[in-house]
């Protein structure tokens, strides 16, 4: 079973920059998908950004443009850079990994089977 654990999480102004980690416990190989999720103060948790094991990425039109997801060539860390941050952008940020079935894609409502604990950024204007 995969293990996910994010770090990188911390306090910046409006207009800093942060970078996310996702440590995985295992190689992740195959048909996968890795995602990046939001969950806003007394709000959902909501996905801002995903990417496939071909390549693909996909953001949400909050954050286009201004964050970038990443994995590393050891395919066992995900990455989440930020910049331009609002305070908007405050929350606990999950990372998260599925296997895609057969003809499937990965996109923000894939339903990801593996989850992180979470870290939390806040950025104050």
């Amino acid at each position: 079973q995969v293990q996910l654990l994010e770090s990188g999480g911390g306090s910046v102004l409006a207009g800093g920059s942060l970078t996310l980690s996702c440590a995985a416990t295992e190689y992740t190989y195959g048909s996968y998908c890795m995602g990046w999720f939001r969950a806003a103060p007394g709000q959902e948790r909501v996905g801002i950004a995903a990417l496939s094991y071909d390549g693909r990425t996909v953001y949400a039109d909050s954050v286009k443009g201004r964050f970038t997801i990443s994995k590393d060539n050891a395919m066992t860390t995900l990455y989440l850079q930020m910049s331009s941050l609002k305070p908007e952008d405050t929350g606990m940020y999950y990372c998260a990994a599925a296997y895609l079935r057969v003809g499937r894609s990965c996109h923000l409502g894939t339903d990801f089977t593996y989850w992180g604990q979470g870290t939390q950024v806040t950025v104050s204007s």
